[in-house]
């Protein structure tokens, strides 16, 4: 592991790249083990992002849309007809006076039986198709690479934090570090509303989208794009909270100011929910959680300043300004 670099601690401009070079190989392996535990487990990976999907597109089979839904609507009517077939067969082989026709009979009975437990099966179409030869391996690797970042990330983080906080002062460290643990959490945090929220609200909008019209068949590496996408800017939108600290404690705008303005932030809360897909209660769903994110980061700024203020006042901190 590296060692923790003190704020007093020299280093010449090839000790910084000699330990910037060892932070980066360390964050690569740790990337590539969690690529490799992810491939391995890519088949739970590929259920786990196809599950907003499946519910969306089995739907439009039962109802018959797209050519899946034409191929369910037919053994639908295969399945009535063999259970009709079933139970007519069944009345003959109980009227049946010869040994040799009862038996044929049975036979028939068992065979329309398996028949119409197979048709029974529910809509396929839970998972997106793939066009060319070598897509169901590009994706693959895809997924496993996008969860391994996600994974990865908390990682990743404190391999950057840990190269670039002996620059700051030990007061500044010290206001820093809440905030880097912050990020990780909030970035999950998002990850996990647009998997649960905003895509399955999204697939339900494009997929009923003028479907009448076409034959909607969803094809994988878009797919994949598309949620992956959702997933991580909703991951990086959560981090308002952050942003808002940032641009208070530069000065761009005051705690107060960002108070008496509320209705701004409502407007553009609603605004973003409206510009992601879905219906009305999906807008609500969406609009509730990016404005109390707003009013997280507000409260945390305010807490800030009022500590800064409050160590600005102190006896030590005025003579150390003399």
């Amino acid at each position: 592991m590296l060692g923790r670099i003190s704020h007093d601690e020299q280093l010449t401009t090839v000790g910084h790249l000699d330990e910037l070079r060892r932070r980066l190989l360390l964050s690569a392996l740790v990337v590539v083990a969690a690529f490799g535990v992810c491939f391995w487990q890519n088949h739970r990976l590929l259920h786990l992002i196809n599950a907003p999907l499946a519910h969306q597109t089995q739907q439009q089979v039962r109802d018959g849309h797209g050519p899946l839904g034409a191929t369910y609507t037919v053994a639908q009517s295969a399945r009535d007809v063999a259970v009709q077939l079933h139970q007519v067969v069944g009345l003959l082989g109980t009227q049946a006076q010869q040994a040799p026709v009862r038996a044929a009979l049975h036979k028939v009975q068992a065979s329309l039986a398996t028949d119409v437990t197979r048709l029974s099966a529910p809509p396929q179409g839970d998972r997106p198709v793939t066009l060319g030869i070598g897509e169901p391996f590009t994706t693959t690797v895809t997924v496993s690479l996008v969860f391994a970042l996600i994974i990865s990330l908390p990682f990743l983080l404190m391999q950057a934090h840990g190269f670039m906080i002996p620059a700051l002062e030990p007061e500044q460290q010290r206001r820093v570090k809440p905030v880097t643990f912050a990020v990780p959490g909030l970035f999950i945090a998002g990850v996990a509303f647009g998997y649960f929220v905003v895509l399955p609200a999204a697939v339900r909008f494009f997929q009923n989208f003028n479907s009448d019209q076409f034959n909607v068949l969803v094809q994988a590496s878009q797919y994949y794009k598309f949620a992956a996408t959702t997933m991580l800017a909703m991951g990086l939108l959560f981090q308002v909270p952050i942003a808002i600290i940032a641009v208070t404690r530069a000065g761009v705008v005051t705690p107060r100011q960002l108070r008496r303005n509320r209705r701004y932030a409502v407007a553009a809360c609603a605004a973003l929910a409206a510009f992601l897909p879905g219906d009305a209660i999906t807008m609500l769903l969406e609009t509730l959680p990016l404005y109390l994110l707003f009013e997280l980061g507000v409260l945390l700024a305010d807490v800030a300043d009022r500590r800064a203020r409050r160590r600005a006042l102190q006896p030590g901190a005025v003579a150390l300004e003399q």
